[in-house]
């Protein structure tokens, strides 16, 4: 086995891994979260291996189960995750919306102001309440201050 193999086999299942426990993750204090998910050393971003970990991302939802839960929690922690130790600058968003009269939750990545590797845009269907960024101390702040976040200012 060549080294590009054992390579690609073990971020694979260090990405399987990581989403099976993204449930226990997300029980913690959003700094807490924040502190544990971002690298201590970021390196410069290969866009190969941009593509890699996003296609092993996908791989681990799709074929993990009934370890990896499907949905955009496990998906948007697992890649924010991999590409921000890849060196790529991105943020995790996390917002609410009204979708069929109900209301719902979603999380995305951004890179450079947009949404990213989004298959539509979820800006127009949910209010972003919070984002996780490269800077611990913009992270702590939620994206938008309402009344009751005001309040307690």
């Amino acid at each position: 086995m060549g080294k590009r193999i054992i390579s690609d086999v073990l971020l694979f299942f260090q990405i399987m891994c990581f989403a099976a426990a993204v449930p226990f993750l997300l029980r913690l204090k959003i700094w807490r979260l924040q502190t544990l998910l971002e690298p201590r050393v970021a390196r410069p971003a290969d866009q190969d291996r941009v593509e890699e970990i996003t296609e092993y991302v996908e791989r681990a939802i799709r074929e993990g189960r009934p370890f990896v839960r499907p949905g955009c929690l496990t998906r948007g922690v697992t890649r924010y995750y991999f590409l921000r130790r890849d060196g790529m600058d991105v943020s995790l968003c996390f917002g609410i919306g009204e979708i069929d009269g109900e209301f719902a939750g979603h999380c995305w990545l951004v890179k450079d102001g947009v949404p990213f590797l989004e298959t539509r845009d979820p800006r127009p269907l949910y209010s972003e309440m919070y984002r996780l960024t490269g800077s611990v101390r913009r992270s702590m702040i939620p994206s938008r201050k309402n009344e009751l976040e005001q309040s307690r200012s």
